[in-house]
């Protein structure tokens, strides 16, 4: 009988802990918005209308430029928020250009927004000071490391020495 690890990698994961990890606290903001009665909300949202509350209305690229997005992650993130009702296109500068800005229903929760987003990065300070190794700690060492040699050269090698990827 073929190993099952060797069918399905997957079943080993160093970093699945970590994403599932992530959701699982995007799922407790979830449900904050939820019982403050924000609907249609993501967490992965929040950022954006913060910055764009902030600043103004903003190209998608400046809008990516700004939270250190991709221009192609921006805009499909810009056209859910639009599809949910949150944001809205208005004219640009030029008759070309178009810029992202908030919708009445967003600024009517904005200051609600900016409440949890304070209050989730002190319960974040918070867990933080309970952890021996806190997790800012864990991301700027990850991110030295990967000024070392990246990701991508990691992989790369790895993969060089796999017969399968060959």
């Amino acid at each position: 009988m073929a190993d099952p690890q060797a069918l399905d990698p997957t079943q080993q994961s160093l970093w699945r802990p970590l994403r599932l990890l992530q959701a699982s606290m995007d799922a407790d903001i979830a449900q904050i918005y939820s019982e403050g009665q924000i609907e249609g909300l993501k967490p992965s949202f929040v950022m954006e209308l913060l910055r764009l509350n902030a600043c103004g209305p903003m190209t998608i690229t400046e809008l990516a430029e700004s939270v250190g997005r991709t221009h192609s992650a921006l805009s499909q993130k810009v056209a859910a928020m639009r599809a949910a009702g949150w944001v809205q296109t208005i004219a640009g500068d030029d008759a070309r250009s178009k810029k992202v800005t908030l919708t009445d229903n967003a600024r009517s929760i904005i200051g609600r927004l900016a409440a949890e987003w304070r209050a989730t990065e002190a319960a974040v300070a918070d867990l933080e000071a309970e952890l021996p190794y806190p997790l800012s700690r864990v991301v700027a060492d990850i991110e030295q490391a990967l000024e070392r040699k990246s990701f991508h050269d990691r992989i790369a090698e790895k993969l060089a020495e796999d017969p399968a990827w060959g």
